[in-house]
């Protein structure tokens, strides 16, 4: 199989597998017991916070580790106290929207940042947010179809000079492109293990010093007391070790990305009726949203499978329906257009051959 769907999730790297199994097999105390057994393995957790730490720049500390991107997301929005209001992008990830909608719907106003045509919010959306005064915005770093990489630290400025606090879901930009919290200027962050090249089950939390949370769950002094329930040592290690290689080999990797995102550009500019998705706004190294006119894009992405080749039509959260992309119905596609979208989202185990032979099998199939 040639695998193209990494924005979806990642394989597991051998090396991370290789320090996560020990957790899984021989240190398996409870981190919170007093005994050696169970201090060996809060040992491995704190290395963890500070490797995750490091991948993001700030002190361990600040790490809070929950089961994963969709619980950080929600775990950010709770910061909210009651009828706060709360400010989101219209291209945001489910896991942002969909609690959002939920607390309008217990009272607190929101307000839903528009884009332009190529998925990047506008200095007028910002300036008329500012008049809004929400307590807390959550505009994503980079999007998880079309790769589009947000203007953050130049927004947060802004927003945080006015007393709004800022989240970033940093889920899909980690790994691909330099991320550093201090210099986004954000109060809050989001990320995710699976999108590294490490376990599912596993994602982080990173609080500015002086954000207050408020935790989804209650009943144990795990992570600081803000997030209970007996740690899932592996996962966290996992995520420990993949930082730790996401940190070292980010300028290789986003480099070896780049170029076969570029040849596969090229090779799609060849092909009649393509158009790239957000094509000329700054994007991830590794993703490439199309669509050819007059093709269901969920139909191509079934038809390829049966070619070996995994692609996806947009979010893997939000597949499985008819409905067309609400990232690109946000940047004024129409729907009919939005619907021929299929997302390819490169690996640092893909190889130039990889590119070709989908090129080649994608042409087999509409030419």
């Amino acid at each position: 199989m040639i695998y193209l769907d990494h924005n979806a999730t990642t394989p597991l790297d051998e090396r991370v597998l290789a320090a996560m199994l020990p957790f899984l097999q021989t240190y398996y105390g409870n981190p919170s017991s007093l005994y050696r057994h169970g201090r060996l393995v809060r040992s491995a957790i704190d290395t963890a916070h500070e490797q995750v730490a490091a991948l993001v720049g700030v002190s361990a500390s600040q790490i809070i580790f929950t089961s994963g991107g969709t619980e950080a997301n929600n775990l950010a929005l709770a910061t909210l106290n009651h009828a706060e209001k709360l400010a989101v992008s219209t291209i945001e990830h489910p896991s942002i929207l969909e609690p959002a909608l939920h607390l309008q719907h217990q009272g607190h106003e929101l307000t839903l940042l528009a884009v332009d045509s190529h998925g990047i919010i506008t200095q007028d959306a910002i300036n008329q947010l500012i008049e809004c005064q929400p307590t807390l915005v959550s505009i994503m770093l980079a999007n998880n179809e079309t790769g589009v990489i947000q203007p953050i630290a130049h927004y947060a400025e802004q927003l945080k000079a006015n007393n709004i606090k800022v989240h970033t879901d940093a889920v899909q930009a980690v790994g691909k492109i330099p991320v550093q919290f201090e210099a986004l200027n954000v109060d809050l962050m989001t990320l995710s293990s699976h999108k590294i090249y490490s376990a599912k089950g596993c994602g982080a939390l990173v609080i500015g010093r002086d954000i207050v949370i408020n935790p989804l769950f209650r009943g144990g002094g795990q992570e600081q007391k803000l997030r209970a329930g007996t740690e899932n040592v592996a996962a966290i290690v996992a995520f420990g070790k993949a930082a730790e290689l996401a940190n070292t080999e980010l300028s290789t990797r986003s480099e070896h990305l780049l170029m076969l995102r570029t040849l596969l550009e090229h090779q799609l500019a060849n092909i009649p009726r393509v158009t790239i998705f957000a094509q000329h706004a700054p994007r991830l190294p590794n993703t490439v949203l199309f669509g050819i006119d007059e093709v269901d894009g969920e139909m191509l992405v079934m038809k390829l499978d049966k070619k070996g080749i995994a692609v996806s039509s947009g979010s893997a959260c939000a597949s499985g329906g008819s409905l067309p992309s609400h990232v690109l119905l946000a940047m004024g596609v129409d729907a009919s257009h939005a619907k021929t979208a299929v997302r390819i989202s490169l690996g640092i185990s893909n190889i130039a051959a990889d590119i070709i032979e989908f090129i080649a099998q994608l042409k087999s199939l509409i030419l």
